[in-house]
Order: C-alpha cells, then structure tokens, then sequence
C-alpha cells in the first residue's frame, strides 16, 4: 500500500512539471520498483529510487539527442 501511494505520488509530480519525455516516465516507474524492491516497500526507498531514475531517465534524453 505504501508503494502505490509513493508511486503515484511520484508520478504525480512528474506529471505536474509536464516535461516528462517517455524515457524520465520509464526511468522513475523502474527506479520506483526497484527503490520498493530493495528497501522491503519502504516509502523513502521507492521515492528515492524513482528520483534516481527520473534523473538517469533525463541523462539518457540529453545523450540521445
């Protein structure tokens, strides 16, 4: 339940800044299930690993452009 909220939460935020190209949506969803995956479903583990994903998501956009 935890990481449903956290994930959607997420990418709530990602959707407000309206900027998410489809490479930042697929890096926070899988930061997301890993962050939940590694720390046991905790809150701070999923928001971080999707912040962490969001962000290789936006590298990879600048490298591929």
């Amino acid at each position: 339940m935890k990481t449903s909220i956290a994930i959607a939460l997420v990418a709530s935020l990602v959707g407000l800044a309206g900027c998410a190209t489809k490479a930042q949506t697929i890096g926070t969803a899988s930061g997301a299930a890993i962050g939940a995956a590694v720390s046991n479903g905790g809150t701070v583990g999923t928001l971080g690993g999707a912040m962490l994903g969001y962000g290789m998501g936006r590298a990879y956009e600048d490298h591929h452009r």
